[in-house]
């Protein structure tokens, strides 16, 4: 390894030992940096890696709110805002128990090449609570954002940092937090994406995640001289990239065999139809977190307490939570005959997986294939700049544009530095060199 890279991961693993995710993050990039870091000293004496591992703020409160029974609760709430090179904080707000500021940091550091790859203006960040939507009634998910945005409004801004959804803040908590700043600060700017469309939000806005990764797969393989039409796929999660993924999948002529959620997995042999595509709508709208409705509903196979990497599939989409998809899955998919992995979620693959997979098989690493919903997101920053709202096949349009130039961006890097078809080094590369580039010619800030 590169002796600069190997000071800095170091330093990194020593500063943050209690923070593993944002460990994994750091490592899987920058032990990829090595060919561009020695033909550029420029940035070692920047000293870009170690001004880049550290979020240039984060910002920790408590979020007091009352639930229903008039009992005070306490979450605590967080954004931080890593990387302001290339434009204003951009990234999704988080509500989960599982959030820790480890989470939140490899979400933001992985956001800000993610960013970078869109060709859009906008830097990384991330943010969010502890706090579980789910079994909440709508006041108290009201009662709480409004106690999270009060504190975070001090913080963000149209030129400033702009939050999204992610996990646990969909429209209803998007709608929240959109008008309790909008109380506060007198404003209506475009603060937020993932609004509602009365309010600013842009089409294909719910479906952009899913249906980005698809275009980036259908990209992959005409690298390979195919197409996605007729080849099987498995997907996990029901929330909404993997509802867009499997919308785009069945459009496009795919045949999605598994979804799954968090008491197991739904193999429908047969293949989804759009009227399947459809229930995964109510299914996540039910607030009871399963998919075995759908088997029965279906004539579909149910298998609880198992993931669907089990399944024979041409394709896997990762579309649930990070480290979904271990070592031990990798090696099912590729005994099955699994020819593709498109990590959808953000880093859905363990570290192992990742190393087993790239170059078995036509891996794509999460920071350029699920790019898409922060590129629709930053169509909406300009759409809300420019106050005015384009069509659906305006907006799918220009999502299908930019997801073709991350990819050749990513597969041009990777090539050009001697690393044909290896995704992960040439996304890490492109996403770095524009970041790097920015930070440099900005001076030491």
């Amino acid at each position: 390894m590169n002796k600069y890279i190997e000071k800095v991961l170091a330093d990194v693993k020593a500063k943050n030992a209690n923070e593993p995710e944002f460990i994994q993050a750091v490592e899987e990039v920058l032990t990829t940096l090595a060919p561009v870091i020695e033909a550029n000293p420029q940035y070692e004496k920047a000293a870009i890696l170690e001004r880049m591992v550290e979020p240039e703020r984060t910002v920790m409160f408590r979020v007091p709110w009352v639930d229903d029974n008039g009992v005070v609760q306490v979450n605590r709430g967080y954004r931080v805002q890593f990387n302001s090179a290339i434009g204003p904080y951009k990234g999704g707000l988080r509500f989960h128990p599982t959030v820790t500021l480890s989470v939140l940091k490899f979400l933001g550091f992985e956001q800000t090449f993610k960013n970078s790859l869109t060709t859009l203006p906008m830097g990384g960040g991330k943010g969010g609570s502890d706090f579980n939507p789910r079994g909440k009634s709508d006041g108290e998910v009201m009662r709480f954002c409004q106690s999270f945005m009060t504190e975070l409004s001090r913080h963000i801004g149209a030129d400033t940092d702009v939050p999204a959804g992610d996990i646990g803040v969909g429209g209803r908590e998007v709608g929240y937090l959109f008008g309790q700043y909008k109380r506060l600060r007198n404003e209506f700017v475009g603060v937020l994406t993932g609004k509602g469309r009365p309010f600013g939000g842009s089409l294909v806005r719910p479906e952009a995640t899913g249906y980005g990764t698809v275009y980036f797969a259908q990209y992959m393989l005409e690298k390979l001289g195919q197409d996605i039409k007729g080849k099987t796929v498995a997907l996990s999660g029901f929330g909404n990239v993997a509802w867009g993924a499997a919308q785009k999948l069945v459009q496009l002529g795919a045949k999605v065999v598994a979804i799954s959620g968090p008491d197991g997995y739904i193999y429908d042999e047969k293949g989804m139809t759009q009227e399947g595509v459809d229930y995964m709508l109510e299914l996540r709208a039910s607030n009871n977190d399963v998919v075995e409705p759908y088997a029965a509903k279906f004539g579909a196979k149910f298998v609880k307490g198992r993931k669907p990497w089990e399944v024979k599939c041409d394709i896997a989409f990762p579309c649930a939570i990070q480290n979904e998809l271990n070592g031990d899955d990798a090696k099912m998919l590729v005994e099955n005959g699994c020819m593709m992995v498109v990590e959808t979620s953000n880093m859905g693959c363990t570290a192992d997986a990742v190393n087993y997979l790239n170059g078995r098989v036509a891996f794509a690493p999460g920071k350029a294939a699920n790019a898409g919903g922060v590129a629709v997101s930053g169509l909406e920053m300009s759409q809300n700049s420019m106050r005015l709202s384009w069509s659906a096949e305006e907006v799918d349009a220009k999502l299908k544009d930019i997801m073709k130039s991350i990819h050749d961006n990513a597969y041009d890097t990777a090539e050009k530095y001697g690393m044909k078809g290896n995704y992960v080094a040439g996304a890490n590369l492109a996403g770095f060199i524009k970041v790097a580039d920015a930070m440099v010619a900005q001076g030491v800030c």
